[in-house]
């Protein structure tokens, strides 16, 4: 995959840039530490860390805001600069966010699997939304989404992409935001559950963690019908976790396991957070939860410690994870599984 690139043009004046610098670590100090908690368990000492308290609501902040700001300070954004990047909703969402509080344009290439709410939110955000449809060889849109960006970047005068899935920025900002502050509020990591999507978060958490962990089980979990790991690519309808390809920034990431469930028990996840101990998240984070209670089924022994992030907030996901109609719909579950979860 090309590595993000600049097309050659003037970045404005000195001033210009100056201020733009200073815009960027104002950004930068507006994304602070989230919370950790404790959740009940019979089994485990489990901690959630609250990714959904960042700004825009998602762990995808952390990377965003690296990346951001290492290519102002670079020069690799000027004030005229135009920012691109495929997204299936989050990354884009943060983008979005900060380069209009940088004042540069970015332009987000989105596809109909992201969420309504998330879709308005860019729309109101960005001057400029591109929306491809067509289904590529995988049977998803990822690499429709890239063949998009890659025509933006020979459209555009003074252009630069982001490329969440190979720029070691976006791992980085996970190395020094989210698992900086993971090892600084936890004394002792036994296990660490991360859900992977563009790999930028099991990158830059897993080695910050291991650096002071060295004896933690890294377990990366991924859904069916992501090539990830290997496995061959179908169509999914829940954006946030897995991936058409293997993204670059997979290849550093610490990861001692691989656990793999379906987008059925993202929503049984999901909804069981929800129910036992009031976590409202995203699809990504119910399918990190399922795949803790299905490691631990049965387990015995002195109860580990065991981390996971909350990915993003289930408002985004109200009119999918958790309508009822549409899960049933789409992913066909048995009544048993729909008992005790709540629509919203």
């Amino acid at each position: 995959m090309p590595t993000p690139a600049v097309n050659p043009s003037p970045l404005g004046s000195a001033a210009d840039q100056d201020v733009l610098r200073r815009r960027a670590e104002a950004v930068r100090a507006g994304v602070t530490e989230t919370e950790l908690v404790r959740l009940q368990h019979p089994r485990l000492h489990l901690f959630v860390k609250l990714e959904s308290g960042n700004p825009t609501g998602s762990v995808k902040d952390r990377s965003a805001v690296w990346v951001l700001c290492d290519a102002v300070r670079s020069g690799a954004i000027g004030p005229r600069t135009t920012v691109v990047e495929s997204s299936s909703g989050n990354f884009a969402l943060s983008l979005a966010t900060f380069c209009r509080q940088l004042g540069v344009e970015f332009v987000p290439v989105i596809d109909p699997n992201v969420n309504a709410p998330t879709e308005d939110r860019l729309r109101r955000l960005c001057h400029r939304v591109e929306k491809v449809d067509r289904r590529d060889e995988t049977g998803g849109f990822l690499l429709s989404r890239l063949a998009r960006v890659e025509e933006l970047r020979r459209e555009l005068d003074d252009v630069y992409w982001t490329d969440q899935y190979a720029n070691p920025a976006a791992a980085r900002g996970h190395y020094e935001l989210t698992g900086a502050e993971l090892v600084a509020q936890l004394e002792r990591i036994d296990y660490l559950f991360v859900g992977v999507g563009t790999g930028a978060t099991i990158n830059g958490l897993s080695r910050r963690v291991t650096e002071t962990n060295p004896g933690v089980i890294v377990v990366a979990v991924d859904v069916a019908g992501s090539a990830i790991f290997g496995a061959a690519p179908h169509r999914r309808l829940i954006p946030g976790i897995g991936s058409s390809i293997r993204p670059p920034l997979v290849e550093d990431a610490v990861i001692d396991e691989v656990r793999t469930v379906s987008e059925l028990d993202e929503v049984v996840g999901c909804r069981r957070l929800l129910r036992d101990h009031q976590v409202y998240a995203g699809g990504s984070t119910g399918a990190v939860y399922s795949a803790i209670d299905r490691y631990f089924d049965g387990f015995q022994g002195a109860a580990p410690v065991v981390a996971f992030l909350c990915m993003d907030n289930g408002e985004p996901y109200r009119d999918t994870v958790y309508d009822d109609d549409w899960v049933a719909a789409n992913l066909a579950p048995t009544p048993a599984m729909m008992t005790g979860s709540a629509s919203s």
